[in-house]
């Protein structure tokens, strides 16, 4: 068996030999043919590489393999000829030339820590060890997953360990060390914990970070001035970098080795007088404020230079998030004891930053780019998983757009990633196991990394899971939306998309019929099952309400769906993340929102006079013209127009710049309506979901205006618009027309709207 690697700073190439070696036995006829020998003073990675070695060898063979860490034992051991698996420090004390082969493996001048490991076999002996405690864990992983273990999800829910009757090696000689120090994720919203320490290892992460979080608040409360918050404090003056150096010293004084001066989580506003001339009236398209950039880094810079004289070593991170996420404008290199966390919240995460028709990936690669050449080596990406952020429990994969960037992250010499993540692994499945990969090898090849997950995860179920899981992540690259909430769910899970996946769990659960209710491969099943129920019953949901105005039977599909996630919950906690749901945004308030309009249409709070159309006449408007040139007005041009349904936000139906961007900018909809005389009475119309600032025109007149904040997660997440049209409706046709401005991302109509009549309290139905 022979693994050549090439790592970042050390090729290494294999060299013709005469004959191949003899192959190693060292399980074999239900016999241990070998010892496992670590040190007894081993570190807490080191033991367990040598415990976990015992281990899955003993699970794929059914043998017990001796695990040896007295010295006097290890020294008999090794005068001897018989095969020996040496993990760790032992392996290189006992073989100086491979020490010396890992030292070669060593980055020079390493920000955080160097990792590089070593497997190899030389005779009767087989050396498995790294630079530090962690690396020796890797490198018994390498040994283990030629032999074909795997761990795909945390817990042994996601363990693949295979049955062999045989262990044995033929040439090992693996030398390699992974591009990035930081290679990283960590569970938001009280995701479950269970397993995630040795799932990282086993995936070869490591938990190595610099404190950037929201943080600068604390140290600049005494600065904030007269009728200001802590978002309003002068940042590029001298006297504020003197005020927060002062309390950094003394921390790194008593002994920390970092500190983060993070911004706080918001948008801040400075305008005192030497901000003004850093950000030089530089505006953040984004977040639709100044870009203070320029202002943030010269603070940080100015502190930095206090700091490093007395504590050369110590690290000071920051976030690149919200409006200091544009690069600096000016000509600026980050002072030495710094590191940032670009944060690019708000960037598409489906699409990679090579997809020709994703403007704003291309966007992000070049900010990317441009703070890595400010970091000098010391830029770490906080990627978000996009399972972490507001969605609902839908099968999710995200690794469309890393396998792209992970390659960009490589050549630009950033320091890592570092992955927020809500858990939810019925939700993010193999996102943070390909991470893993990736982040350890870019060159990682996926696909076969895809395949070789079919076959060992679903085992007789392998074909169908296959085409669930091809459909699926086709749908999420082919799709030309670029957000990351769950209004985006139907432009995704189209209804022949869900059919498809609902006939390989079918098939799927075909397969596995006979097996052991307790065999893992039912049990996989039986979860994709669960998550199956999941999608339908949401997707039922959506269509009911979204486009049918049947509000008493979404919530039923609702419900549906909200009991086959508590399944998931039940069956393992790390399936699902739900104890911070309160509100709107979440499923739960969704099906809330979905009970209150039941009572708008039922009687109870008010009477369904009638749907508007599905489909509106649509058109853009870049340069404000609808209002001069009347668009409002009942008769109108009909050309430039199409056609455009209110079910879905605009963007998600190819509304688009012609360079592939989100279109941002006036739009307007447009559709008639035929009273009869039997419903006239007071009414209201009520849209369940627009994005924008609106105005409505009945009948080429202005009758309502919709303030709107302009960054759409900003707004009341139940996103309607109720106008009480009192009685101007008389009988008969009428032209119903929306102007709206969309300032950033998704816009437009997405809920189909409706006209009612109001019943007051008390009021038959």
């Amino acid at each position: 068996m022979r693994r050549i690697c090439s790592g970042i700073w050390v090729v290494c190439l294999l060299l013709p030999t005469v004959a191949a070696a003899k192959e190693l036995v060292l399980v074999e006829d239900g016999q241990a043919g070998c010892r496992i020998l670590v040190r007894e003073d081993a570190g807490e990675w080191e033991r367990r590489a040598a415990e976990d070695l015992a281990k899955y060898m003993e699970m794929m063979s059914g043998v017990g393999v001796p695990l040896v860490d007295d010295a006097g034992e290890i020294e008999d051991a090794l005068r001897g000829d018989e095969p020996l698996v040496l993990v760790g420090g032992l392996a290189l004390e006992v073989n100086p030339e491979m020490a010396a082969e890992l030292e070669g493996l060593r980055k020079q001048k390493a920000v955080l820590r160097a990792d590089g490991i070593v497997a190899k076999r030389e005779g009767m002996r087989v050396y498995l060890a790294g630079l530090n405690d962690e690396c020796h864990y890797y490198a018994v992983v390498e040994l283990l997953e030629i032999w074909g273990c795997r761990w795909f999800l945390p817990t042994d829910f996601g363990e693949c360990i295979p049955e062999r009757e045989k262990l044995s090696i033929d040439e090992l000689d693996v030398r390699y060390a992974p591009p990035f120090e930081v290679r990283k994720y960590w569970l938001s919203w009280y995701g479950a914990q269970d397993g995630r320490r040795e799932f990282m290892r086993r995936n070869r992460m490591n938990e190595l970070s610099v404190p950037a979080g929201h943080a600068l608040k604390g140290y600049v409360e005494e600065l904030v001035p007269t009728g200001g918050t802590a978002f309003n404090v002068c940042l590029g003056s001298e006297e504020t970098a003197e005020h927060v150096a002062r309390q950094v010293l003394e921390r790194f004084a008593e002994g920390d080795v970092a500190v983060s001066l993070g911004m706080d989580d918001g948008l801040y506003e400075s305008d005192c007088e030497e901000d003004a001339a850093l950000h030089g009236g530089i505006w953040d398209k984004y977040y639709l404020v100044p870009s203070l950039t320029d202002a943030f880094l010269t603070f940080y810079n100015n502190v930095a230079r206090r700091t490093k004289v007395r504590f050369p070593d110590r690290r000071i991170g920051f976030l690149a998030y919200a409006n200091i996420t544009l690069p600096p404008q000016r000509e600026m290199v980050a002072e030495e004891p710094l590191v940032a966390y670009l944060a690019p919240i708000d960037t598409c995460p489906i699409h990679g930053m090579d997809d020709e028709g994703c403007a704003a990936r291309q966007e992000y690669r070049d900010v990317m780019y441009r703070w890595a050449g400010v970091m000098q080596g010391r830029l770490i990406i906080y990627d978000y998983d996009q399972g972490m952020l507001v969605w609902r429990d839908l099968p999710n994969p995200s690794v469309q757009s890393l396998r792209q960037d992970i390659r960009h992250y490589r050549d630009a010499g950033i320091l890592g990633v570092d992955t927020e993540c809500r858990g939810a692994m019925a939700t993010v499945f193999l996102n943070l196991y390909l991470r893993g990969r990736l982040y350890w090898n870019p060159d990682a090849d996926v696909e076969g990394l895809l395949e070789d997950f079919y076959v060992k995860f679903y085992g007789p179920a392998a074909a169908p899971m296959r085409r669930y899981w091809e459909g699926l992540l086709s749908a999420w690259e082919e799709s030309d939306v670029h957000d990351h909430e769950f209004m985006l769910a139907p432009a995704i899970y189209a209804p022949e998309l869900v059919e498809t996946m609902g006939e390989a769990v079918a098939e799927g659960e075909r397969l596995v019929e006979g097996l052991p209710e307790d065999d893992l491969f039912v049990q996989r099943m039986r979860f994709m099952r669960m998550g199956l129920g999941v999608l339908e019953e949401y997707m039922e949901m959506v269509r009911l309400a979204g486009s049918e105005v049947e509000y008493a039977a979404a919530v039923a599909a609702g419900e549906r769906g909200l009991e086959w996630r508590r399944q998931l919950s039940e069956t393992n906690p790390t399936f699902t993340t739900t104890r911070l749901e309160k509100g709107y945004p979440w499923w739960t308030g969704e099906v809330q929102q979905y009970r209150e309009l039941a009572e708008v249409v039922d009687g109870t709070r008010g009477r369904l006079v009638g749907r508007l159309p599905l489909e509106w006449k649509f058109r853009v408007d870049p340069y404000d013209r609808g209002i001069v040139h009347y668009w409002a007005g009942r008769e109108y041009d009909a050309s430039g127009w199409r056609e455009l349904s209110s079910d879905l936000y605009m963007e998600a139906q190819g509304v688009k710049n012609g360079d592939g961007s989100d279109y941002n900018g006036y739009v307007w909809y447009r559709t008639e309506i035929e009273l009869a005389e039997e419903v006239m009475q007071e009414l209201h119309l009520l849209f369940p979901g627009l994005f924008g600032e609106a105005w409505l025109y009945v009948d080429g007149h202005l009758v309502a205006h919709r303030e709107w904040r302009p960054l759409w997660w900003h707004n009341d997440y139940r996103f309607e618009w109720d106008v009480d049209l009192g009685e101007m409706l008389e009988p008969g046709s009428h032209t119903l027309a929306v102007r709206l401005f969309n300032a950033h991302a998704m816009g437009g109509i997405w809920r189909r709207p409706f006209l009612y009549a109001p019943v007051e309290q008390g009021e038959e139905k």
